[in-house]
């Protein structure tokens, strides 16, 4: 007993067992007991024995109650924060246990004695009421700290050594605070003015939430002295306004011109957007001089839309313009406390973070927490004791502020941008603030919310209790700060009255810039105009020999040897080509002509249906080997396998590609199907971008599509729904049955001066289907066809045209060459959108002697492509019909015998004899039988 003689023996046994279980497992024991066995550890002598100091014993209660002051600092640390003054309008929750003296096996006595355990919070030796002062101070004020449950003690440690040294206590020189001020006055003002100016317009004020300008002003000057050369920022609507104007220098005339409806012109083509959901960048000068690059994207009422967007667009951005360099880009994510605790989106972008495909560095998350979503009280919005408990799942740290304190937000979020630019990790800020009117200027909040609005009522705003503040302490005089006030004023009302001169605002700034320099938005004549796509052979066949190349002297799968060996003999051989090939020709031709390709989604390596192994994967080891990176390419080639996600990693891929134009950008669906869980991307910016904000996308949506028995949820990409968001040539909808043209359509979209998202509906079964190839001189030579004709028909036999798209062409071909059918033609819509109407058309005169024209679709009636053209066609010579399964509630069976029998009825039907032929009744009788067992 050696190690404790100067402790009384009723206690040793019990602290012997203690340390030996420390021994064991530092964590099986208190934080008091580690920190105190860390220090026993350290003072031992050269002997082993533990050092007293002075050569006195230690009182054993004394020894318990330094454990229990170590105790009660890890508390203020851990649970400080349920303790703090940081809402503005109404009181806390009560938390129990508390923070009293008690709680830590301590009482008032106690106040008075020295502790050693001050070292821990770098008091040195001090009493009890000074580090309870301190921890005080600290933790429990305006600003509360989440951050112990991090796992990384490194971290834990870095926060502490700040927080605890500066006690959470800002430290600003007179300027800063002018600054701060300065832009609440802004903030405040603007909000007022438009409020006195336009009233009952909605512009989803700031008010109560105003402290954020100044953060996001120091947040924007500290981040640049860090390194940082460009933010790009998300939000939602609420406050959007204030920012663009007091933060990205929209300038107040170009939005009040809005309000006025002056940006509105009679003669454009597009739509426009509301006011409060527009984008905007800019460069601004901070006051070290340095240039900072702003983007502010803009988004949809979907609240957190836009999250996945800015995080695709910093990454895109980090790629290729900063050389991978993570700290000279940073995304601001500007969050409701209502949605970010309910949008499943949060989680989805939070996980990609750390992820090699998506990872940006780490975003710093505020949260305008105004206590109210729509008009639904907290208790009734989350489970969670906060609204920014998601964060903990990622071990984000979260700080809680008062957003009255603008002194606290901004230091907070100084400290943060050092956290991000330290570790490249996410950080929350939680502003608790509150909503000064209603959901919108004309709601009436008092009818939901009365106890609430009644305290907000009597509630000064942010601007005019700093100022107070500064005045008490004399960092300001009050006529300083009234003309501050009035100087600004006076600026909104001259540029009001400018934007009032005008018949209409002109934007200056170019609509292309940056990266989309020379770019534009492509017309509906352009998205129709041939574009040459075409490779030489030889270079051609050059990518096709490296593509199929495995490494030498390292075991691989006999499956994957013989796949490459087979692929190797299309391109020395036969120069015949399947669709995996065809794909890879596609990506490695473009990358060799400066194009970088970027491929992501569910299993995309190998591919779902195993066709596509752009990456192999060595057995026994995790090694990978692409062999894209060995075609002598000097772009890059990057393709990840996603997480589970497809709301968000889409949303990733359209921001990704937003930034970067020149890259080809895809995503790949697992099933086709699966793209319902993104539809919020597909409406709100794949379809609808160019129409409200005037920004071209290039990305690429493969969509595996096509009926082969495999039930409802694998069978259908939902065609439809696409057809259905064409309009004014928005969008392409493609549905290949080639490879070559699939290759063809992949080179198109970055071979013109223009970029339209494009959807491809991908096969699966014929991935691997013998007709299903291409030959060498499809590919070095023509273009992308949007309708493939009939080779195989005598035009002037014909009696039936039959048009469809994708999959079921090899259905028909096959009971066309059976029955060596020469009436019936077969028609493949290669491009469903831009609909290559005037082509389809124009074989009414080519099939002069057809008298009937139909549509061939495996889908049910109400869905496919078929809805789109009844309509397209309505009223065209064409008459067209349409044979498809019956209209269904449900995409797809999921019986086999039915899928097949159904699928049986479609071919048998569109083959039926022309109409006056003496067999047509027996068909009649066949296809009914067949109709019958489909029913069935």
């Amino acid at each position: 007993m050696d190690r404790f003689t100067y402790l009384n023996n009723e206690n040793t046994a019990y602290i012997d067992s203690l340390y030996e279980a420390y021994q064991q497992d530092p964590a099986s024991v208190d934080y008091g007991w580690q920190k105190f066995f860390e220090g026993f550890d350290f003072g031992k002598g050269s002997d082993g024995k533990p050092a007293v100091a002075g050569g006195t014993d230690t009182p054993p209660n004394h020894v318990l109650k330094e454990i229990n002051v170590l105790n009660m600092i890890n508390g203020y640390r851990s649970r400080g924060h349920l303790f703090t003054h940081t809402n503005p309008v109404r009181e806390r929750r009560q938390y129990f246990p508390g923070k009293e003296l008690e709680t830590f096996g301590l009482s008032d006595a106690d106040l008075d004695t020295v502790f050693n355990a001050g070292v821990e919070v770098g008091l040195g030796k001090a009493t009890l009421r000074d580090i309870r002062q301190l921890l005080e101070d600290t933790y429990c004020q305006t600003i509360g700290a989440e951050y112990k449950y991090i796992r990384n003690p490194i971290k834990t440690k870095w926060f502490e050594d700040r927080m605890e040294k500066t006690r959470n206590q800002p430290s600003f020189s007179a300027d800063e605070k002018k600054r701060i001020l300065n832009k609440l006055n802004q903030a405040v003002v603007f909000e007022n003015f438009l409020g006195t100016k336009f009233l009952g317009q909605k512009r989803f004020s700031l008010e109560g939430a105003e402290a954020l300008i100044p953060a996001l002003d120091s947040v924007i000057e500290k981040g640049s002295k860090l390194g940082i050369e460009e933010f790009t920022i998300g939000m939602a609507h609420r406050g959007r306004l204030n920012v663009l104007a007091n933060i990205m220098g929209k300038s107040y005339k170009e939005i009040f011109s809005e309000f006025e409806g002056k940006n509105y012109d009679v003669d454009t083509v597009y739509g426009g957007d509301v006011k409060y959901h527009l984008g905007f960048s800019t460069d601004i000068e901070t006051s070290n001089g340095k240039s900072v690059h702003l983007s502010l994207c803009p988004n949809p009422s979907h609240l957190e839309t836009v999250d996945p967007v800015v995080e695709g667009q910093t990454r895109s951005k980090i790629d290729f313009k900063y050389n991978g360099d993570y700290n000279r880009i940073a995304p601001i994510l500007i969050h409701g406390d209502a949605s970010v605790a309910a949008q499943g989106i949060i989680y989805e972008v939070l996980q990609m973070e750390k992820l090699e495909g998506y990872r940006t560095g780490g975003t710093v998350h505020l949260v305008i927490n105004n206590q109210i979503g729509f008009t639904t009280n907290y208790k009734d919005a989350r489970s969670s004791t906060y609204c920014t408990d998601i964060a903990k799942t990622v071990l984000s740290p979260v700080f809680h502020v008062n957003g009255d304190d603008a002194e606290a937000l901004a230091y907070t979020i100084n400290l943060a941008m050092e956290y991000r630019q330290t570790f490249n990790e996410d950080v929350f800020i939680d502003i608790l603030c509150y909503r000064r009117y209603g959901h919108n200027e004309s709601d009436e909040p008092k009818f939901t919310q009365p106890v609430l609005y009644k305290a907000i009522e009597a509630h000064a705003n942010p601007r005019e209790i700093y100022l107070q503040k500064l005045l008490a302490q004399g960092d300001i005089s009050a006529d300083a700060a009234k003309e501050m006030e009035k100087t600004f004023r006076d600026l909104l009302q001259a540029q009001l009255n400018e934007s009032k001169s005008e018949d209409r605002f002109t934007e200056s700034k170019p609509m292309f810039a940056g990266a989309w320099q020379g770019l534009h938005i492509g017309s509906e004549k352009e998205a129709v105009a041939p574009t040459a796509t075409a490779v030489a052979e030889a270079e051609l066949l050059a990518i096709g020999n490296k593509l199929t190349e495995l490494p030498k002297g390292k075991p691989l799968f006999k499956k994957i040897e013989k796949l490459f060996e087979d692929r190797r003999k299309m391109v020395n051989e036969t120069k015949v080509f399947d669709w995996a090939m065809g794909e890879l020709f596609a990506y490695g031709s473009l990358l060799k002509e400066g194009h970088p390709v970027r491929l992501s989604g569910e299993d995309v390596k190998r591919g779902t249906f195993s066709h596509r192994h752009a990456v192999i994967t060595l057995p026994d080891t995790d090694e990978e080997y692409t062999p894209m990176d060995h075609i002598g390419a000097e772009e890059k080639f990057s393709i990840y396998n996603s997480l589970l996600s497809e709301y968000g990693v889409l949303g990733f891929e359209y921001g990704y590609a937003l930034a970067n134009p020149h890259a080809l950008t895809i995503w790949e669906a697992q099933f086709g199907d699966f793209v319902n869980g993104a539809q919020i991307i597909v409406d709100q910016y794949i379809a609808s971008a160019e129409t409200k904000w005037q920004r071209g996308n290039g990305l690429v949506m493969l969509l595996p599509h096509g009926y082969e028995g495999q039930g409802p949820e694998h069978s259908s990409a939902r065609i439809e729904r696409f057809m259905e968001l064409c309009a004014d040539s928005n969008i392409q909808v493609a549905n290949c049955t080639t490879p070559a043209n699939f290759f063809h359509i992949l080179r198109r979209q970055l071979n013109r001066d223009f970029r339209k998202p494009l959807v491809v509906f991908t096969p699966k079964s014929l991935l691997r289907h013998p007709a299903c190839v291409s030959p060498l001189v499809d590919f070095t030579e023509g273009q992308f066809q949007e309708l493939i004709d009939d080779s195989f028909v005598d035009t002037k036999k014909v009696k039936r045209v039959l048009f469809c798209s994708g999959k079921i062409y090899y259905d028909l071909l096959e009971k066309q060459q059976a029955d060596k059918r020469k009436d019936v033609a077969i028609v493949r819509v290669e491009q469903l959108y831009p609909t290559p109407k005037d082509q389809m058309e124009k074989l009414k005169a080519k099939y002069s002697h057809a008298t009937e024209f139909i549509w061939v679709q495996e889908e049910p009636e109400n869905m496919g492509a078929w809805p789109y053209m009844l309509r397209k066609f309505r009223k065209s010579e064409l008459q067209l019909d349409v044979i498809s399964r019956k209209e269904s509630a449900s995409t797809a069976t999921g019986y086999s015998k039915q899928h097949n029998s159904q699928q049986l009825y479609i071919v048998g039907k569109a083959f039926e004899a022309p109409a006056g032929s003496p067999v047509k009744e027996t068909i009649k009788e066949t296809t009914k039988k067949m109709a019958e067992t489909s029913a069935d």
